[in-house]
């Protein structure tokens, strides 16, 4: 996008950006394709829960399986500070659940909140000038663990915050969930957020996982609670794929970016690698359709042109026939302002995409917020390397 677009980041319902510490680089499969092997919770139940050797979260991880996602927390884990921290042994302490929707929705629910605490069972601190819960120093030095992302040589690193959390899938195939939690203070103010994708839910299933939150640069508030911001769902056999996993069977990933917003003016990549053997052509736009929370059509909003929004977008431009090497990208942008006068203004989560015709769909996130203007914005497909992004 060009330089004129601020990152849409700054979008998100937290005040503070956290550098987030995900287990397994926040995705996961579930069950025995994952690399588990169920065990005697039945067909019903199984766990993701990736953990490396000392106890700390690994990125890139394969899940095990567990007997059941119940209420219990898992057991504290014993872990060892990393080799440039003055403290040792490093150990979970729990924290208080919350209640009501925070704790359960859309077929989530939050099993277990921990920190890590030292020797002398003070939390680690939460930012860079250490401060505990109380507010007083704890003993670990923020700066010496490289802000909380130091890594032992099984790639693993201490998260400061870890909250657990069991998904079940209520639909009748299998889903691919997407799971927002934000870590709160004891106020119930935003200390950050944790995003965690869990894959391949099966009909009936319960998986359990973990997000977690590491070092937050500035001085925030503690950790005192965790609350579940957002869920989002969709069929596996429509989720996207961004290169973190094995080429689809169609021979493309596509995937939205995070986006960019400013004065109301929102833009949003649609990203296309040819992961197969063969050429995949392209020609002209993609088509769209756009959902609700429900996965239902939306009615009464237009597809117009990208330029017919806004210009200097990438989403302008003539559409014009691409034939993808294996190896090659493709970029379609999406546009649209979220201007809101009389009548109601459409949120909508969700855009199923075919990138050609006849192609396999999938189904992305891009959060709609298209006020009242009625409109979405999408561009012609063009090579990435003439786009600049």
């Amino acid at each position: 996008m060009n330089g004129a677009v601020p990152a849409r980041g700054a979008a998100a319902a937290v005040a503070v950006t956290a550098v987030l510490l995900l287990t397994g680089c926040g995705s996961e499969q579930a069950g025995p394709a994952a690399g588990g092997t169920r065990t005697g919770g039945g067909p019903s139940s199984v766990t993701a829960d990736p953990l490396c050797p000392s106890g700390e979260p690994r990125y890139g991880a394969a899940p095990t399986d567990d007997p059941s996602a119940g209420t219990v927390p898992r057991p504290p884990r014993n872990t060892t500070a990393s080799p440039a921290s003055p403290a040792s042994p490093m150990s979970r302490r729990s924290l208080p659940l919350p209640t009501g929707t925070a704790a359960a929705r859309d077929g989530v629910r939050i099993t277990a909140l921990t920190a890590l605490v030292d020797g002398s069972g003070q939390e680690s601190r939460s930012s860079a000038e250490g401060h505990t819960r109380d507010g007083e120093h704890s003993g670990i030095d923020a700066r010496t663990r490289d802000d909380g992302r130091s890594r032992d040589r099984h790639g693993c690193t201490p998260a400061l915050f870890s909250a657990d959390f069991a998904v079940t899938n209520h639909e009748p195939s299998a889903m691919t969930y997407t799971v927002t939690l934000g870590f709160l203070s004891s106020s119930g103010g935003a200390v950050g957020t944790a995003e965690r994708t869990v894959v391949g839910v099966g009909p009936g299933r319960t998986v359990r996982s973990a997000a977690e939150l590491g070092a937050v640069p500035g001085d925030p508030p503690a950790v005192a609670g965790v609350s579940i911001m957002k869920v989002r769902g969709v069929p596996a056999a429509e989720a996207p794929a961004n290169g973190d996993g094995p080429c689809p069977a169609s021979g493309v990933r596509l995937y939205a970016d995070q986006g960019d917003a400013a004065m109301g003016l929102r833009v949003v990549g649609l990203h296309l690698e040819n992961c197969g053997t063969g050429t995949y052509r392209l020609d002209g736009r993609p088509r769209l359709r756009i959902l609700d929370a429900d996965r239902k059509p939306v009615t009464g909003v237009s597809i117009v042109r990208g330029e017919d929004i806004a210009t200097g977008t990438g989403a302008d431009g003539t559409p014009r026939p691409l034939a993808l090497h294996p190896g090659e990208r493709a970029l379609a942008v999406l546009t649209w302002r979220n201007t809101t006068q009389a009548g109601t203004a459409v949120d909508a989560p969700y855009v199923r995409v075919w990138p050609a015709p006849g192609a396999r769909p999938v189904l992305v996130t891009p959060e709609l917020d298209l006020g009242t203007t009625g409109k979405l914005g999408v561009g012609p497909w063009k090579k990435e390397e003439d786009t600049g992004r």
